[in-house]
C-alpha cells in the first residue's frame, strides 16, 4: 500500500498543478490513477504465482519448475507494468506539448513588452501559464492532442490483447499435462486460486475497455467539434 500511495502522489500533484490546461486533462490523469489502483490490486494474486503452481502434488521439484516455465512462457506482471508506463508516456506527451506552448507564449510576451519590469514579466508569464489552450484556434494543438489520445487507444488495445491472448489462456481451469526433457514421466499440473487470478485479468480488461471507449468517443467529438 505504501508503494501505491507513493505512485499516486506525483500523478495527483501533476493533475491539480496550476499549469496550462486543456480539454479533459483531469479525466486522463484520473484514468491513470484508476489504472494504478486496479493494477496494484490485480497483481496481488500473482505475487506468488510459482508457489501456486503444483505438479503431481508438489511445487518444489525440478520437474515442476520446468513445467511452470513452459506453461507461463509469456510475461505477465512485467508486461503489465511496462504497458502502464507507456500509458503514462501517452499522457505526458500532451503535457510536454502544453509546456512548449506555454514557454512560447512567455517568450512572445517578453518580446512584445521589452520595457516591462522583471516582476511584471514574471506575473504575466505566470498568467500565460494558467490559461487554457483554445483548441478552436490551433489545429496543430488539436492534431497533437488527437495523436496522444490515439496512442492511448493503441496502448490500451495492446494491453487487452496481452491479457486475453497471453495471460488468460494460461489460467484455464486445468489440470494441465506436462512432459519435459528433464523428467520423462507425464506430470499433471494445476494453478491454485485460478478464479481469483482470472478475476484480476477481467478487472484490468474492464478498465482498459472503459478507457478505450472514452478515448474513441472523445476522438470523434474532437474531430467534429474542433476540425
Amino acid at each position: 500500500m505504501a508503494a501505491l500511495v507513493t505512485g499516486l502522489i506525483p500523478i495527483l500533484r501533476t493533475a491539480v498543478d496550476a499549469t496550462t490546461t486543456y480539454k479533459c486533462r483531469s479525466l486522463w490523469f484520473g484514468f491513470l490513477c484508476i489504472r494504478l489502483v486496479i493494477l496494484f490490486l490485480a497483481e496481488l494474486p500473482f505475487t506468488k504465482l510459482d508457489a501456486d503452481f503444483f505438479c503431481n502434488g508438489t511445487r518444489d521439484s525440478l520437474c515442476t519448475r520446468d513445467c511452470f516455465n513452459r506453461h507461463f512462457h509469456k510475461p505477465m506482471l512485467a508486461a503489465w507494468n511496462f504497458i502502464f508506463v507507456l500509458a503514462i508516456v501517452s499522457v505526458l506527451l500532451m503535457e510536454l506539448f502544453t509546456s512548449y506552448l506555454r514557454s512560447a507564449a512567455q517568450k512572445r510576451s517578453a518580446k512584445a513588452n521589452p520595457d516591462v519590469e522583471l516582476q511584471d514579466q514574471a506575473a504575466a508569464s505566470d498568467y500565460m501559464g494558467r490559461v487554457s489552450i483554445d483548441l478552436h484556434k490551433d489545429r496543430g494543438a488539436v492534431g497533437f492532442y488527437l495523436l496522444s489520445v490515439f496512442l492511448r487507444i493503441l496502448i490500451e488495445g495492446w494491453f487487452v490483447y496481452v491479457l486475453l491472448c497471453w495471460n488468460l489462456p494460461a489460467l484455464n481451469s486445468g489440470p494441465y499435462e506436462c512432459s519435459t526433457n528433464i523428467c520423462s514421466e507425464l506430470h499433471v499440473c494445476v494453478v491454485r486460486a485460478a478464479p481469483e487470478k482470472r478475476m484480476s485479468i477481467y478487472a484490468l480488461c474492464s478498465v482498459s475497455g472503459i478507457i478505450i471507449v472514452f478515448s474513441i468517443l472523445f476522438c470523434i467529438y474532437s474531430i467534429v467539434h474542433y476540425l
